[in-house]
């Protein structure tokens, strides 16, 4: 049986960070039994750099990003003998939110967007992989960031695109249209505003394609 720092070890060598990891409930939704789950996530800068390489950043063909995270994913599933999940490429679509309360503590934020203690409002998953076997694991950070937080990210959408309490995404998109949403495009001023997120440095052109992909699924 492989152990979980061997899986967090291979995740790391391909670009990617183990971000979360717990023993699933029958009612968490894991197909096929799984006894562990890993959820798999972007180390930092490490991870652009790894897609900027890789075929499909160049190949010219849509969703690069996802097909490269489905390839490297399902090799590290090969590779640690386990089954891979992604967030995309439903139906059947996996209950990622749900997996990410269990594996990594998050939560819904002020601006309903998830969160996180040690990545704030940049959560997010390239994919899981699902073991049959009981690994041991460490603890599951559950750290609510929000409880002594003056929540700047309420103030931080210059067209208050959650003021509703839900996302406004035709105005986000009509503002990052028009020339004063040019701030917009080198990443969401609200995902940046949360200061648990100041600490992951993402390079300016990963955030801005991650805008641009959003611009080109929501134009």
């Amino acid at each position: 049986m492989i152990a979980f720092e061997a899986v967090r070890a291979a995740a790391r060598r391909a670009g990617l960070s183990a971000v979360g990891w717990f023993h699933p409930l029958p009612d968490d939704g894991v197909p096929d039994g799984g006894q562990t789950l890993v959820l798999l996530g972007p180390d930092g800068p490490d991870m652009w750099s790894a897609f900027q390489a890789a075929p499909e950043a160049a190949d010219g063909a849509p969703h690069s990003m996802d097909r490269w995270s489905q390839r490297i994913i399902n090799e590290l599933a090969g590779e640690t003998g386990a089954s891979a999940f992604f967030p995309f490429g439903g139906p059947p679509w996996q209950p990622f939110q749900k997996w990410a309360a269990r594996g990594e503590g998050a939560r819904s934020s002020p601006v309903t967007m998830q969160v996180t203690a040690e990545r704030g409002l940049w959560t997010s998953y390239r994919g899981a992989l699902s073991f049959r076997e009981r690994l041991e694991l460490p603890p599951c950070p559950n750290t609510d960031p929000c409880l002594t937080c003056p929540a700047p990210c309420l103030t931080a959408c210059p067209v208050d695109a959650f003021a509703s309490g839900s996302y406004d995404v035709p105005t986000c998109v009509a503002h990052m249209k028009s020339p004063e949403g040019r701030d917009c495009h080198n990443g969401c001023l609200i995902r940046m505003a949360c200061p648990p997120g100041r600490a992951i440095d993402l390079p300016d052109d990963q955030r801005s394609f991650h805008m641009a992909a959003f611009l080109r699924a929501n134009g």
